[in-house]
């Protein structure tokens, strides 16, 4: 069972989710810097002074934090767009991969050998 987990863990598309997990953690902090420190600023500047994180309603006594929901919507909204940048870039260069025509292979010695021996035998 060990060594099936081992095998399991060490295929390179576990390995390369892993990685994409790790920078993606990465990406969403630098995306949530980005809107909490630079997007909302000029989000408030632009509607009058306002900080969308600190805006809330009380009802009941309960505070609710719809300005931190409008926060987390932004990042949400960043990231899907840069990962829709991604997959479509990626894309772009699968098709032109896709597209490009193979390089004609040349014969290796052993085939020219081969080529050699069965012309001599055709004669």
């Amino acid at each position: 069972m060990l060594k099936e987990f081992k095998e399991f863990a060490m295929k390179g598309n576990v390995l390369d989710l892993a990685i994409a997990v790790v920078i993606g953690g990465a990406f969403g902090g630098i995306v949530s810097s980005m809107v909490n420190d630079l997007i909302m600023p000029v989000l408030g500047i632009l509607t009058g002074g306002h900080d969308f994180s600190f805006l809330t309603l009380t009802v009941s006594g309960v505070a609710i934090h719809y300005g931190l929901f409008l926060n987390a919507v932004v990042n949400f909204l960043i990231i899907a767009f840069c990962l829709f940048l991604v997959v479509k870039g990626m894309n772009a260069m699968k098709k032109k991969q896709d597209a490009a025509p193979a390089a004609p292979v040349a014969p290796s010695n052993e085939e020219k050998l081969l080529t050699e021996i069965r012309d001599l035998l055709k004669k």
